[in-house]
């Protein structure tokens, strides 16, 4: 019989429903996995082992068995309160906050049944799109160590590749679900803006951040976003909730059955193209043809296709990113004095925009959405590259200068921050490998509302590449 670890997701479930193994025997499994890879790839910076096996008990005795995520163990990602555990978001300055109230989502994952075994790895304040801050040792890439993890759930990217947790939830306000997701070699989607009640993004100025998971299956995905997004298994009832176009089918259904015929958009243009120098690596390109030609095989239709230059969009956007840091609680020299440049440059630079600065890049911003929609209509999905470059070294970023920072990230995701901004569902699948065995991955686009139709695609495409049967060696 194969471990634990490497049954999907999906596979554990039917498990623990046949009681075949207990909530208790699959924690014990994966705290036991943490204990040894976890100090080598830094992937969870509180692991609350005895919470989660009282936590396990609690499940098997009080929790219907008909609740989605029932027995499943996760992560919070540390940006997410959970009362009791403390919640340091990547940052010194918050190393003593212990919160005493948990947030909706992670109250919408215990409801769903799920076991948290403690928090994931992430940048500070997440800020960033890799995961190397100096309140933990660096998120490493299970494939190899040397590389990053990508960010901002990188510590849940990393605990997922590495089989110390079937799936985990992130959070992605620019690409921060699909980076670590195609860096590590793992299946990463954002749902559309609004799609999951408890972290909609419309609470947020622009619109920006929702949750999402990271699994290592189309249909691992789907079964977390549909907990996500109903955690008592029917229909969400929220105010902040939009319906998807079709009613309340779950999303695992379109996973399992991978069913239709689409047509795909592909494009290696991006939002940032006229603000910076964006090369496309290789490797990016190849793991963009082998998808293209996969598709193809399967007789979708396939057309190549182009943004319209806009170079209304950078400037917006990186006043959007600053404003975002503005709020971090840092009112004395010696607080700010804990945070790292990157973030210190970020939070000055978000409490100078002026209110005009402000609405004026939201109006940008909501204008480009609408011209971005627009040019892409006639598809039900468009194919870019996940990440124009393979995944980067640990250090690679410039940790002290803002401007040099930006860029660098930019240049290495220019694909993401434009699908949080027009607020559009995307997946990201791990369709490649480069010569030294790094993840390469593509990123599907999806109209509004239209993760069913990415999932579709998703499960036909890794049904062909079967990239769920690689594994990083050692592990």
């Amino acid at each position: 019989m194969a471990d634990l670890f490497e049954l999907t997701a999906l596979d554990q479930w039917r498990s623990l429903q046949r009681g075949e193994i207990s909530p208790t025997d699959l924690t014990e499994h994966y705290l036991a996995r943490i204990e040894r890879l976890n100090p080598g790839l830094g992937a969870f910076v509180t692991v609350t082992a005895e919470a989660a096996l009282a936590r396990a008990r609690f499940v098997e005795n009080e929790v219907p068995r008909t609740a989605p995520l029932w027995g499943l163990p996760f992560g919070d990602k540390d940006l997410q309160l959970r009362a009791g555990v403390p919640a340091r978001l990547g940052s010194r300055l918050m190393r003593d906050n212990v919160p005493e109230t948990s947030d909706l989502l992670v109250q919408a994952l215990d409801t769903a049944g799920g076991i948290s075994l403690g928090k994931t790895n992430t940048p500070e304040f997440g800020l960033p799109s890799y995961t190397e801050s100096l309140a933990a040792p660096p998120a490493r890439n299970p494939w190899n160590p040397t590389f990053g993890a990508g960010g901002s759930s990188g510590g849940a990217a990393v605990a997922v590749a590495a089989r110390m947790l079937p799936f985990a939830p992130g959070s992605d306000g620019g690409g921060s679900v699909r980076i670590p997701a195609a860096a590590c070699g793992l299946v990463g989607l954002k749902p559309s803006r609004g799609r999951i009640p408890a972290a909609s993004g419309l609470n947020v100025p622009g619109g920006l951040p929702v949750a999402g998971p990271l699994a290592r299956t189309v249909a691992d995905a789907a079964l977390l976003l549909d907990a996500m997004i109903a955690p008592g298994g029917g229909r969400p009832e929220h105010p902040f909730s939009v319906r998807a176009p079709g009613g309340d089918e779950q999303l695992l259904g379109a996973a399992i059955r991978g069913e239709g015929r689409y047509q795909l958009g592909v494009m290696t243009t991006s939002a940032w193209d006229d603000a910076y120098e964006i090369s496309l690596a290789p490797e990016a390109l190849a793991a963009l043809t082998s998808a293209v030609d996969g598709f193809a095989a399967m007789g979708h239709g396939i057309e190549q296709t182009a943004l319209t230059a806009d170079p209304s969009y950078a400037p917006a956007f990186r006043a959007l990113w600053q404003l975002s840091a503005a709020r971090i609680p840092a009112e004395t020299p010696e607080q700010e004095a804990l945070l790292e440049p990157l973030t210190r440059w970020l939070m000055h630079r978000g409490r100078s925009l002026t209110g005009r600065a402000v609405a004026e890049a939201l109006s940008t911003l909501a204008a480009y959405e609408r011209s971005f929609i627009r040019q892409l209509a006639r598809f039900d999905a468009v194919l870019t590259p996940a990440l124009a470059l393979t995944p980067r070294p640990v250090g690679w970023y410039d940790a002290t200068d803002g401007e040099r920072n930006f860029a660098q990230q930019v240049q290495y995701t220019p694909f993401t921050s434009m699908v949080n901004v027009c607020g559009l569902p995307a997946i990201t699948l791990p369709v490649a490998q480069t010569a030294d065995g790094l993840p390469m991955g593509v990123q599907l686009i999806g109209r509004p509302g239209g993760e069913a139709t990415l999932l579709a695609l998703g499960a036909q495409l890794e049904r062909r590449l079967r990239w769920q049967d690689r594994v990083p060696a050692g592990l």
